[in-house]
């Protein structure tokens, strides 16, 4: 380790106009594409459980979800972030409502695994812009859907043993949900403790992003210029730099690296989870098992 940390060092002290160059790129990377995609949620997000308003919130996808789920409307509140709101949100909600006593052990652990995902808003308006397929509609599919279908095969098989919901009264979950009046000023200070929690979040994980972006000191000085493993080692340190440095013809390269998100994604889940007994180590696990499915259906699909 302090061999590594030497040789960062030496690298960022003799190219240093490389090592401001990456340095501005994830800066400028994370004020342009991580705040805008992921702050709004954090704010939200925050809001609806300090106004303990997340399970009615999720009761509306109920319906849908927990026939095929079977898992509490806690439980399916963390799904519903974690597929909208993108990385590291999943993980976020999961460790906050875990913290909170809103989900067991195991749970949270099954969350964690399959609910921690790239964000549609970040799909959509950067990946598929800096990819374009003839096809989008198909890439969308196995980025979303191979997830939870992933999620629901784990339900069944190594989390089955967690209890199905008895369903719940309407008129009584409602009551219990929000419990309090919702006053202006208890929404003010749910609101503005969102807000505090949102930045004081969102700084550290473009921390992590711009770190990580640096990292890219080592394969660009130590590999050929143009070379083709550099290329894929900058995403699978920072997706969001790596990707903008991969020609448009990667496309199925660039979607089967999203689950898994790099090393700063990684960072980003670790971040979220450290207050808890989850483990990061289960988490790869899970996300490097669904990288290879996607790989493997982008080499048909794309």
């Amino acid at each position: 380790m302090l061999l590594f940390f030497s040789a960062m060092i030496c690298a960022m002290l003799f190219r240093s106009r490389m090592a401001a160059s990456l340095a501005l790129e994830g800066l400028s990377l994370w004020f342009s594409k991580m705040i805008p995609a992921l702050f709004p949620f954090m704010v939200l997000s925050g809001l609806l459980m300090r106004l303990e308003l997340s399970d009615s919130f999720a009761a509306l996808f109920a319906p849908l979800l927990r026939p095929i789920l079977r898992l509490s409307d806690s439980c399916l509140y963390c799904v519903i972030i974690g597929f909208l709101c993108g990385f590291p949100m999943g993980a976020r909600v999961c460790a906050q409502s875990y913290r909170a006593g809103k989900l067991s052990r195991k749970e949270a652990a099954l969350l964690l695994a399959f609910c921690n995902n790239i964000g549609p808003v970040y799909f959509v308006g950067y990946v598929l812009r800096l990819f374009p397929l003839a096809h989008p509609l198909r890439a969308i599919l196995i980025m979303y859907g191979l997830p939870f279908f992933y999620g629901v095969l784990l339900r069944y098989t190594l989390f089955g043993s967690i209890p199905a919901p008895s369903m719940p009264d309407g008129a009584a979950h409602t009551a219990a949900d929000g419990a309090g009046p919702l006053t202006p000023e208890r929404i003010l200070l749910a609101l503005n403790a969102s807000i505090q929690s949102g930045l004081n979040a969102v700084t550290t994980l473009g921390g992590y992003m711009i770190f990580c972006n640096m990292l890219n000191l080592f394969p660009m000085l130590l590999l050929p210029e143009g070379s083709r493993l550099a290329l894929l080692i900058g995403p699978a340190l920072e997706i969001t730099g790596g990707l903008s440095r991969l020609p448009s013809n990667d496309a199925a390269i660039a979607i089967a690296l999203l689950p898994l998100g790099g090393l700063s994604c990684i960072a980003q889940t670790c971040s979220c989870i450290r207050d808890t007994d989850l483990s990061l180590r289960e988490y790869v696990f899970h996300k490097v098992i669904q990288t290879l499915l996607t790989l493997a259906c982008c080499g048909f699909a794309v």
